[in-house]
């Protein structure tokens, strides 16, 4: 393995695509103080844009390296797991601000130009979060992330939901955040090191003797990452947050900010805990610790699609929906790579890209209702097919890929997920997906009859926008086209990612 212990000049090709996001912010930001209001409102938002599209061609560059590269004294690694999981949250993001355009209004958001330019250090926080080796950095990734969410949220100064959900997502989110370096911290303290290859050599060492401490270690990082990536009971933040924010901002938080929160667990959980166990007669921590998340995935699953049944605001209902679905995409994590089964990050990339697709094209639909309208109510939709029928039938397409109904990307990607759970004879947890999936028949089909069953002859008429008709009919066919071709896309991050190269170091 290559190592750059000494960030050089010429290794800073290495960094192309966060520091092309750290200078077009900085300059965007110049830009929104001198630029007209007309302006601002017209470049800032295709300049962001642009700025994401050149980061994530810098990526695509170095994807399917033979070899990570490890830089600032192997504290950051340029591998394919980072490569795959940065294009992830740079096209989600790109997509988000895409279709925001057109849609910001200035009674609702005064600073137009933060609100599109602000997203560029928030994904830089996620991509930092995919590509740290070190506990140090992680943490600066992920508050990065945080600090620029928390502003995101709250951007609708004089909206009351906007102030409660942002001050509730800063309080808890400050405290997962505590809960997170108070493990890492026991980490260092046991074992000298902030990286996590050292970090797993050390508790290596003399694991028997100090494995009630690692016990600790492990449990409050489960905490903190399960408020990040919002699965119960860590997720009471969601739907206040999801609630209070504008549109754009919530399909970021359910979509990006949880992706990177993923790729967060990724790194810890497999490059620390993964089979460590402290031999003959000792606790087997490894597999308590992914028993531990196999739990934390359950209960998301039941708790996010039972709460959902009772929710009668947009918002909210695709907050709990996130919760269910945090769970899922938890089950490949918890599920561990076997000899019998080793394409987990397969299977759970592969979800989480059509998961991607499903949210951002249903908030796309919901900011189609509430800019035509400013309803977020599940009544806002009575009656679409007849007001915007073509809008109505990508809806259903999108609906169809959450609920898991053949043959779309949402069913190929929790088929993918319970085979590998019973390979692995984890039968428990593959039997509360089946029944949590058909839960949520009830609630994503609720969607269906207000479209199609209900009609209020009040309703004002729908209005959309180019960039908002174009994200929902691409979210649409990318949904369909998934389940027509998974075992395609299944075998192209399997060519890509390799195990013991790009995750446990």
């Amino acid at each position: 393995m290559e190592q750059l212990n000494g960030l050089r000049l010429e290794d800073l090709s290495l960094l192309a695509p966060e520091l092309t996001l750290v200078i077009s912010a900085i300059i965007l930001s110049v830009m929104d103080l001198l630029m007209p209001g007309r302006m601002k409102r017209t470049y800032v938002g295709v300049l962001t844009i642009a700025a994401l599209a050149i980061s994530a061609a810098f990526v695509i560059f170095r994807l399917d390296i033979t070899e990570p590269l490890e830089l600032l004294n192997q504290s950051y690694r340029v591998d394919d797991f980072s490569n795959l999981m940065r294009l992830v949250f740079l096209g989600g993001t790109g997509l988000i601000v895409f279709m925001s355009l057109g849609t910001v209004k200035e009674e609702d958001i005064q600073h137009e130009g933060e609100f599109y330019y602000l997203f560029l250090p928030a994904v830089l926080g996620a991509m930092i979060m995919a590509s740290s080796a070190d506990l140090i950095t992680l943490f600066v990734g992920l508050e990065t992330l945080s600090i620029t969410s928390y502003i995101l949220v709250g951007i609708r100064k004089k909206n009351r939901l906007s102030n409660e959900g942002a001050f509730k997502y800063l309080i808890l989110g400050g405290i997962s955040s505590a809960i997170i370096l108070y493990g890492m911290s026991f980490l260092y303290g046991l074992t000298g090191s902030t990286q996590l290859s050292a970090i797993r050599a050390g508790l290596g060492e003399n694991l028997e003797a100090i494995s009630p401490l690692v016990y600790v270690a492990f449990f409050l990082l489960l905490a903190g990452f399960s408020f990040k990536i919002a699965a119960a009971p860590f997720h009471t933040w969601a739907p206040d947050a999801y609630q209070g924010a504008p549109t754009p901002v919530t399909a970021f938080l359910a979509v990006v900010s949880k992706a990177a929160a993923f790729a967060l667990v990724f790194r810890v959980m497999y490059g620390v805990f993964y089979a460590l166990d402290a031999g003959p007669g000792g606790p087997p921590i490894g597999k308590d610790a992914f028993l531990a998340m196999a739990a934390v995935a359950a209960a998301a699953m039941i708790v996010g699609n039972t709460l959902a049944l009772r929710q009668k605001n947009m918002k909210r209902l695709l907050a709990y929906s996130g919760v269910a679905n945090a769970g899922y995409l938890l089950v490949p994590v918890a599920t561990q790579f076997s000899l019998v089964h080793y394409t987990n990050f397969s299977e759970f990339l592969y979800y989480l890209i059509a998961y991607l697709f499903m949210n951002i094209g249903a908030f796309a639909v919901l900011l189609i209702v509430e800019h035509s309208t400013g309803e977020t109510e599940l009544k806002g939709l009575a009656g679409l097919y007849y007001r915007a029928p073509w809008t109505a039938v990508a809806m259903v397409l999108i609906i169809l890929s959450l609920a898991g109904i053949p043959v779309t990307g949402g069913f190929f990607g929790k088929l993918f997920i319970m085979l590998g759970t019973i390979e692995n004879h984890q039968y428990w947890l593959a039997a509360v997906m089946i029944g949590t999936s058909v839960i949520s028949f009830y609630y994503y089909f609720s969607m269906i009859r207000q479209m199609f069953m209900r009609y209020d002859e009040e309703s004002k008429a729908i209005r959309v926008t180019a960039p908002l008709v174009i994200t929902l009919w691409l979210c649409a066919a990318a949904g369909i086209l998934m389940g027509f071709f998974p075992d395609e896309v299944i075998g192209y991050i399997q060519k890509i990612f390799t195990l013991g190269q790009d995750l446990i170091t």
